[in-house]
């Protein structure tokens, strides 16, 4: 099914058995089946968008959110992020409130991170589609192996990372992460003024 959802170049290596296992051809037909009855967010060719701003050697961040926005021209393949012209939604003006106070980082004016995507934040999704109108539609059919292993796979990269896991559904993968060579903000782990020291 990788000519449905086509890896990026540089995630092959890693991702790429995940993709032609018995689960994924599954999952690739459940959603497919699911796009054939309405709509389902992110379009087909921006499912990966994540790993293709951020290719995997140059991971420094992994910020994991749980599914893509279900609204209408909301989500776009980054987590937390939405489109120029879209208003920035609650979640991530939650985000850029603890930037500000943690570390007087002015608020932007717009919800896009596809500037952060390109200095090395991967902005991952656990769940990579969703159907509209309805969080977390699609569930448990199978993205979360995918996700899992784009976990794994930059937490066994020799160089360090800080993984960013709010709430509790993002804190269910720390077990995958090896916290004396990696930091963690979230779930009891450091916070950002932590990240911000390891990154500089």
């Amino acid at each position: 099914m990788t000519d449905t959802y086509p890896l990026p170049e540089s995630w092959r290596g890693v991702l790429g058995d995940e993709l032609d296992s018995p689960y994924f051809r599954e999952l690739a037909e459940f959603v497919e089946k699911e796009r054939a009855d309405g709509p389902v967010y992110p379009p087909r060719e921006q499912v990966f968008a994540a790993l293709e701003a951020t290719p995997y050697d140059k991971v420094k961040v992994l910020v994991l959110g749980q599914d893509p926005y279900h609204g209408e021209g909301q989500g776009h393949g980054l987590c937390f992020s939405v489109r120029p012209g879209v208003k920035t939604p609650p979640s991530l003006r939650n985000i850029y409130k603890e930037m500000k106070e943690e570390l007087g980082l002015p608020v932007p004016d717009n919800g896009y991170l596809m500037p952060w995507a390109e200095q090395g934040v991967l902005l991952l999704n656990a769940v990579l589609t969703v159907r509209a109108g309805e969080a977390n539609s699609h569930k448990g059919k199978g993205w979360e192996k995918v996700t899992d292993a784009v976990i794994r796979a930059v937490a066994a990269r020799p160089d360090p990372a800080v993984f960013v896991l709010w709430g509790n559904y993002a804190q269910k993968k720390l077990p995958l992460i090896d916290e004396e060579r990696h930091v963690v903000v979230g779930g009891g782990g450091a916070g950002p003024r932590a990240a911000e020291e390891v990154l500089l």
